[in-house]
């Protein structure tokens, strides 16, 4: 975990470095907003950013996103001071931390932060398999390609290579190359000089030499325009990058991972990406298998995510009942674990009684479009209760479920959305075509009381 301080917290700066050491951080304290940009664009690194409230949050979160340095910032300011906490907030600052710190809610934020890290859980027999490989290659600095549908949990089986390797300690770096255009991509991997095309306005260390004595991972590398490709073939080659706008090599010393969701060969064979650089990333293959062939998993990974959704909810923690796991097992899961924690996250908050039951966990027959609690589901397939839905239209099903999710949260149409797995702008847009077309809709009410009626 690294660290980047900015500004003076007040004199609690030490305090809070000693917090955050004490913890396993690394810190780096820079004092003002251009001084932490340009220690980022140096490639100084940091997987969190914690800025003084007094600091100007608007131009560091605005020069981080124009510039794609994705990097969380949680703002800190005395006391309790709601106005700050609001104004960093629409910032675009994660958090807001009182001071002087707390070691506790420090030390939570630096957990959350980490927590996408080396724990894979897993109990199916197919998954052991790929774990056994998996630690076998890990401390080598062999390239690994790591394969599956999406949503089977690459990225994190990327850090758990990097976590299990001999550069632990170095940086982990991952890039999204689906993501990022890709007239940008190349400056996002290799960095660029000042003036090297219009809005590079400084220097910029790219992803590899941020990577440097670490690891980066290349997600979704069969995105990557071919162009690119060659230049990474050279990288693979040659260990040494070129800056955009520079003629001067940089040497780099960084262990490639690369992850897809396509069928490589296949990919290769029709021309998408070139045969020599498939070869030179797939000195070892890891293929996560879908969660449909990992049923043992299902009901490991519910239990893993109702726990740590009831602590991060500050709800009680409650088991998943025998009914609800039967129901996990009969879905398809076309999301696979992504779509699996999305249901039990959304089934903590909407769980009443002693255990998760059917009825909280909303699923859909492809994964998208209006959720379904999965004990009516069920009983529509056996032809039971939940056969009152046939006749309905997708957008009647859709607005019932809404209407009686926003009623069991009172109102409060933030919990709604966070529930139905859909934004508040959108939920607030469908209430209001349902005022306008007649519906009861429940008015606000919890954190929204204050909020006008839609």
């Amino acid at each position: 975990m690294r660290l980047l301080i900015i500004g003076t917290l007040d004199g609690q700066v030490g305090a809070a470095s000693q917090i955050a050491l004490s913890r396993g951080a690394k810190v780096n304290h820079v004092d003002t907003v251009e001084g932490g940009l340009e220690f980022l664009r140096a490639g100084g690194g940091a997987d969190l950013v914690l800025v003084d409230v007094k600091e100007d949050l608007s131009t560091l979160v605005d020069s981080l996103n124009s510039e794609r340095i994705a990097v969380p910032v949680v703002a800190c300011g005395v006391g309790n001071d709601t106005q700050a906490a609001v104004r960093a907030i629409k910032a675009g600052a994660k958090e807001y931390i009182p001071l002087p710190p707390d070691a506790e809610l420090i030390g939570a934020v630096l957990t959350a932060v980490a927590e996408e890290n080396s724990d894979f859980i897993h109990t199916d027999a197919r998954m052991d398999d790929v774990m056994k490989l998996a630690d076998q290659v890990a401390p080598s600095d062999a390239s690994i390609l790591i394969t599956g549908p999406s949503g089977t949990g690459k990225e994190m089986m990327a850090r758990y290579l990097h976590i299990k390797s001999k550069r632990r300690e170095g940086p982990f770096i991952a890039v999204n190359c689906a993501a990022i255009p890709e007239n940008l991509l190349e400056s996002e991997l290799f960095g660029h000089e000042k003036g090297a095309f219009t809005g590079a306005v400084a220097r910029r260390i790219g992803k590899f030499e941020e990577a440097n004595a670490g690891t980066i991972l290349l997600d979704e590398i069969s995105e990557m325009d071919p162009r690119l490709q060659a230049k990474l073939l050279r990288v693979l080659q040659e260990r040494e990058i070129d800056r955009v706008g520079s003629n001067k090599p940089v040497k780099v010393d960084v262990r490639i991972l690369a992850t897809s969701n396509r069928n490589m060969e296949e990919h290769v064979r029709s021309g998408g990406f070139r045969e020599d650089l498939y070869f030179r990333l797939n000195v070892v293959s890891l293929d996560l298998p879908p969660l449909c062939e990992r049923p043992d998993d299902i009901i490991a990974l519910a239990r893993h995510f109702a726990a740590k959704y009831a602590e991060a909810n500050g709800i009680q923690a409650r088991g998943v009942s025998e009914q609800a796991q039967q129901a996990l097992l009969a879905h398809p899961w076309p999301g696979n674990v992504r779509e699996l924690e999305n249901s039990i996250h959304r089934a903590v908050l909407l769980a009443s009684g002693d255990e998760i039951g059917p009825e909280a966990i909303l699923l859909t027959e492809s994964g998208f479009g209006a959720a379904t609690p999965a004990s009516t589901a069920a009983a529509a397939a056996r032809g039971g209760d939940g056969g009152s839905m046939v006749g309905k239209t997708v957008s009647e099903v859709e607005r019932e479920l809404i209407i009686d999710t926003l009623g069991h949260c009172l109102g409060n149409r933030t919990h709604a959305a966070n529930i139905l797995g859909i934004s508040i702008r959108t939920l607030r847009n469908k209430l209001k075509q349902y005022n306008q077309d007649g519906f009861a809709v429940p008015s606000p009410g919890g954190a929204d009381g204050d909020q006008p009626p839609v």
